[in-house]
């Protein structure tokens, strides 16, 4: 599924088959390209599992939405060069397939470490 960022939040479509929906969140987006593939296949009786689906965020896209998270603290924490993890946000470069991984292991690591944090009122 190929996800791509609208004005009211998240769209997903196959290139292989009819199958599209949007959501307003990621996770949304997430379970509902499931129902939406399920639905698809559902008169030839195949059963689609969440491991059956892969997503390809647009990195651009992906970065101008989390203005939150920082290009070049991602960069320091997944040892990639700051100027060509800009690259990549800016669209002028594509990763490859690897260095994609990378990057988006390193979202889901501070995404990890950020709700671990508990916050205490004085």
């Amino acid at each position: 599924m190929i996800v791509e960022k609208t004005a009211t939040g998240f769209s997903a479509f196959s290139a292989e088959y009819p199958v599209y929906t949007t959501a307003a969140t990621i996770t949304e987006l997430i379970d509902n390209s499931f129902q939406a593939a399920n639905l698809y296949f559902s008169k030839s009786k195949i059963r689609i599992h969440p491991s059956n689906l892969n997503f390809e965020f647009d990195l651009k896209q992906f970065f101008k939405y989390y203005r939150v998270i920082n290009a070049n603290f991602l960069a320091e924490q997944i040892g990639m060069n700051p100027t060509l993890l800009s690259q990549y946000v800016s669209g002028y470069k594509k990763p490859s397939e690897a260095q994609t991984k990378r990057i988006f292991t390193g979202i889901n690591k501070i995404g990890r470490e950020l709700s671990d944090i508990k916050l205490f009122l004085k």
